[in-house]
């Protein structure tokens, strides 16, 4: 009887910790702001962030740099990643601070694209101390998009990395078909033919610690590619397309009514979404792994279905250590938040391109979505 009622007075402890920070937030007008909390990354000091955009074919690549020191996490949900260097976040391991994350297309090619970043942040004077030098500690992740557009050989380098780590600054990021996002496209169940044009995606939200008196920053910027169907406040808004390519089929309902005939879809490797959270709290790395964790939750409220075996869905955490915090439950779920409006407005900026429509593009009325027959 003692040790449920320990339980029970820890759960309410935590409780009404929550209710304190939501209430003190949204006291502040902290929490008053439009419905799909729009702000950017780079409202938190010290982040950078720069794009390359192939003008061939749509494909590119997007840099965060850390201009302070950061703290880095990353949890790696989907069953097909294309990442680099993220062994090195695991709480585990020595390295504590990163220098850069890279998110590019290009599929595993554009892995290259990390390695015009580390050129262009060594030239900087920026890194790990290794002896005699600097080595930058860049982490990345890619996303498959060489089915958009005629030429797969067109892929992010590192020549694209270096753009992108020349341009960064700190001014509000550019949303929709932009570095990273240029390629990308969602709902795949039925073919790549049948896909709609997604893109890059940021929000962000304030959160005020009554404990420690601060205002805390977590922000997302997300690259929305995945298999599956993007969900506004559990309306399908986006996703794949009836074989007519007119209106939504509705993934979920498809396999439903379709039962075992749908043995081929999503084929492996073919999706991914990657984010990278941001805060300006002082967080360890095995904090910044719990908070990439609870981040994905933000996918599977948007994204349905979500980490799957076509899927190699990545979450960074960076940290920038401005400000003390005392709960890093409520920065998760913040995270998580700040994931999930991130992903809508990802597809909700983006234009289409030839064989992509987005969603202006196409009839959205719940009346013309399919339903889901095979």
């Amino acid at each position: 009887m003692l040790r449920i009622d320990i339980r029970l007075i820890s759960v309410l402890c935590f409780l009404a910790n929550s209710c304190a920070y939501m209430y003190h937030a949204k006291d502040s007008d902290v929490l008053k702001q439009n419905e799909l909390f729009p702000g950017s990354i780079t409202s938190i000091d010290g982040i950078l962030v720069g794009h390359s955009s192939k003008s061939e074919r749509p494909t590119g690549c997007t840099v965060i740099i850390c201009n302070t020191t950061c703290v880095g996490g990353v949890d790696v949900r989907g069953a097909a990643p294309g990442t680099r260097e993220t062994d090195l976040l695991d709480p585990m391991n020595i390295v504590k601070h990163v220098n850069a994350i890279v998110l590019s297309g290009g599929s595993v090619f554009g892995l290259d694209a990390a390695s015009g970043v580390t050129q262009c942040l060594m030239e900087k004077n920026v890194g790990f101390p290794a002896r005699d030098r600097l080595v930058p500690i860049v982490p990345a992740a890619v996303i498959y998009d060489l089915s958009v557009g005629n030429n797969s050989f067109i892929v992010p380098d590192a020549q694209s990395g270096y753009s992108a780590c020349m341009a960064a600054d700190n001014s509000p990021v550019t949303e929709g078909n932009v570095g990273v996002g240029t390629g990308a496209s969602i709902g795949k169940v039925l073919s790549i033919t049948n896909a709609m044009k997604s893109g890059l995606g940021s929000a962000s939200v304030n959160i005020r610690d009554p404990t420690t008196n601060t205002t805390v920053t977590i922000a997302a910027l997300v690259v929305v590619n995945a298999a599956g169907d993007i969900y506004k406040k559990s309306q399908l808004i986006a996703g794949a397309r009836t074989p007519d390519g007119k209106h939504l089929l509705n993934t979920i309902e498809y396999i439903l009514n379709a039962g075992a005939i749908v043995d081929d879809i999503f084929p492996v490797g073919t999706a991914t979404t990657l984010a990278c959270v941001v805060t300006d709290a002082i967080i360890t790395k095995a904090e910044a792994k719990k908070i990439s964790q609870m981040a994905h939750d933000g996918f599977a409220r948007a994204i349905n279905p979500v980490h799957t075996l076509a899927d190699g869905d990545v979450v960074f955490t960076l940290g920038t250590g401005a400000l003390p915090v005392s709960n890093i439950n409520l920065l998760g779920i913040m995270a998580a938040e700040a994931v999930e409006r991130a992903i809508i407005r990802a597809v909700e900026k983006a234009t289409g391109v030839p064989g992509f429509p987005s969603i202006h593009e196409l009839s959205l009325n719940p009346s013309d979505c399919d339903n889901g027959k095979p």
